[in-house]
């Protein structure tokens, strides 16, 4: 018999069709228990330390540039969506501050879509999930799923707004964070006009938007959110970018008359700062924890190169991954667990499945909330993940763990990895390989850094 071929079953220790001892019929996964894993090592990634460091500061100089808009006595509806992004609740806080010392009364309503079960109490839990209540914010949460038809653009397609917003609110100020798409691209991607377009239009909306398809995102935004600037008072909107460690590099106010131009702008900086693997190709990717609060994919596709549907065409090329858990933020909404190849029972069972559904349903995406090979243990989707990759020698495997996608400042790396990532001086190896360990439950030894 010849030495192991990479990707054949003779790389995996298989029972006694190789000479092995019979299974474990109370582990029956066993089969697949790999003899030979790699070595890892921690590995430091740095980023572009631009941030801002006094939100209350930032938040007034954007304000001082827009205070002829806001007329003393108004009534202002502040439009705040669902994402983690950092400080959110210090921004809408600073918001509220500002509005009020310009003689303006001031109210929040959730603009999310169909976020948190696509029910009122649902999505003022989720902003209350961010540090956005009516005592750290100083106002009234007002919150309904109920919607106005504002009319329609061509293609008979209808315009919804929330109706708090439009029946009780002089002026409209989006708050949102700008930066590439999960599900689609365009000049014109997450944004102030998406917030727009389709959070303020609550599940009538959101699911209107999607029952077209992604495809047409990239020119429905722009139509749909111009629709709704041009027939309602939304003066400006204050735009979020965060840099490559999810901390805020800008907080700036656009004006409606330049808020699609800009925004593109925005979205090319946004791109350009994005956290990203340094890797072209990976083995296996272990990815720590998913959830809405860290994209509204659970998992970024600009991360991790792959989409419901395949590789999106960038890197990394990526055989198989394994996800470990949902982030306690996300309250069960499981979404993008479909683009995982091995799950952990542990996230399969934390799937709040109403949360879930609403958000593949109204996204059109019911692949979103699929459950790959599920086992029960770390040791156990590593071994199966490695087993389900193409000319792999176990030993060899090129393998990742990450935190989740949006902190990448850390991650592990396996040895045949190393030397490439130590020619990139952004990189820090932190210390010597060492064996991949498990404890006698089978879970990783050792966590990352938070």
């Amino acid at each position: 018999m010849g030495s192991p071929q990479p990707g054949s079953l003779d790389d995996v220790a298989v029972g006694p069709a190789i000479g092995g001892d019979a299974p474990d019929p109370a582990d029956p996964l066993a089969v697949f228990r790999i003899d030979q894993l790699p070595r890892w090592a921690l590995v430091r990634h740095r980023f572009a330390r631009t941030e801002v460091e006094d939100v209350d500061e930032a938040v007034d100089a954007a304000f001082a540039t827009m205070a002829s808009t806001i007329r003393p006595g108004s009534r202002v509806c502040l439009a705040v969506g669902s994402r983690g992004i950092d400080r959110i609740a210090e921004v809408t806080r600073a918001a509220v501050r500002n509005l009020r010392s310009l003689g303006a009364g001031v109210f929040v309503v959730p603009a999310m879509g169909s976020h948190g079960g696509a029910t009122a109490d649902g999505q003022v839990e989720v902003l209350a999930s961010l540090g956005i209540r009516e005592d750290t914010i100083g106002c009234a949460i007002r919150s309904s799923m109920d919607t106005v038809r504002i009319g329609e653009i061509e293609g008979g397609i209808p315009v919804f707004v929330d109706r708090i917003a439009h029946d009780e609110a002089d002026v409209i100020i989006p708050i949102n964070r700008v930066k590439p798409h999960t599900d689609f691209s365009g000049p014109v991607e997450s944004g102030l006009l998406k917030m727009v377009a389709i959070g303020l239009g609550k599940q009538h909306g959101a699911d209107t938007f999607h029952g077209r398809g992604f495809a047409a995102f990239a020119d429905l935004i722009p139509a749909v959110a111009g629709y709704t600037l041009s027939r309602l008072d939304i003066p400006f909107g204050l735009a979020l970018v965060e840099n490559g460690y999810a901390r805020l590099s800008r907080i700036e106010a656009v004006a409606a008359a330049r808020m699609n131009e800009r925004e593109r702008e925005l979205r090319d900086e946004a791109d350009g700062l994005l956290a990203r693997l340094p890797f072209a190709e990976l083995d296996v990717l272990i990815i720590d924890r998913i959830g809405k609060d860290i994209s509204g994919l659970g998992m970024d596709s600009n991360v991790v190169g792959r989409y419901y549907t395949g590789p999106t065409g960038r890197p990394p090329a990526i055989q198989r991954i394994v996800v470990r858990d949902l982030t306690d933020a996300t309250e069960g909404n499981a979404v993008g667990i479909g683009m995982a190849d091995v799950v952990l029972r542990r996230a399969a069972d934390r799937m709040d499945r109403v949360k879930t559904y609403m958000n593949c349903i109204t996204a059109k995406t019911p692949e979103g909330a699929r459950i790959a090979l599920t086992v029960d243990t770390d040791r156990e989707a590593l071994d199966v993940a490695i087993a389900c990759c193409l000319r792999v020698h176990p030993g060899q495997a090129r393998i990742a763990r990450i935190l989740d996608t949006k902190h990448l400042e850390w991650f592990f790396a396996s040895e045949p990895l190393l030397a490439a990532l130590a020619e990139d001086p952004a990189n820090e190896i932190a210390g010597p390989a060492q064996p991949i360990a498990f404890d006698p439950q089978g879970r990783f030894a050792v966590d990352l850094p938070a």
